[in-house]
């Protein structure tokens, strides 16, 4: 112990700054400490150090209130964004089968219901539910055997239905599902970093 002590010096004779936390040698911590109190100040908001001339500044720039008009709900600054992208529950969300805009509050709601309407799969000669449209497709219709299927059995499956009696639906915006599902994961993705980095930045 007494070893490793006389290896690292400068950890002998080190002073914590009681303003800024930081470890000082020993020999400066008059001349830093005095400059700290003079020259910093510590947010009561966030605990950082700042300096003084610019402590109106930081204060607005990350903790001045931001009222959300969406849902009257007031908010730091800093969070501003974190609440109006993924927070607010009046945020208006598109619904990943109609694409049709509801507030955020309303939206699962929604897609359990809208999930569960059908759209007719014209290869299938069946209704499926939207919901299980992706997993449909991948199931029945991604396989290169069903899409080499020849042309003569197509033709033989349209002679045999009657398109009076089976019309033929539009396919649900299977684009628009996949690009909100992979918004939603993105999305995800900067809540945990930034919720991540807010932590780090209190802690």
């Amino acid at each position: 112990m007494a070893a490793a002590d006389s290896a690292d010096p400068v950890a002998a004779t080190s002073t914590t700054c009681a303003s800024c936390q930081r470890e000082i040698p020993s020999l400066n911590i008059a001349l830093h400490s005095a400059h700290c109190a003079r020259n910093l100040q510590k947010c009561e908001h966030c605990g950082d150090m700042v300096p003084r001339k610019l402590m109106d500044q930081h204060y607005d720039e990350n903790h001045a209130p931001v009222d959300c008009s969406l849902c009257q709900k007031t908010v730091e600054r800093e969070l501003w964004d974190l609440h109006k992208g993924l927070q607010c529950p009046q945020r208006m969300l598109a619904c990943q089968y109609c694409e049709f805009e509801l507030p955020a509050v309303d939206i699962f709601e929604h897609q359990d219901v809208c999930g569960n309407r059908t759209e007719y799969c014209q290869p299938c000669k069946k209704y499926v539910r939207l919901r299980e449209w992706i997993g449909h497709e991948i199931q029945f219709h991604a396989n290169p055997n069903v899409a080499s299927e020849s042309s003569s059995d197509r033709s033989a499956l349209e002679e045999e239905s009657d398109p009076a009696e089976e019309p033929v639906w539009p396919k649900p915006a299977l684009g628009s599902y996949r690009k909100q599902l992979l918004f939603t994961v993105a999305v995800a993705g900067i809540a945990i970093l930034i919720g991540y980095i807010l932590f780090q930045k209190k802690g």
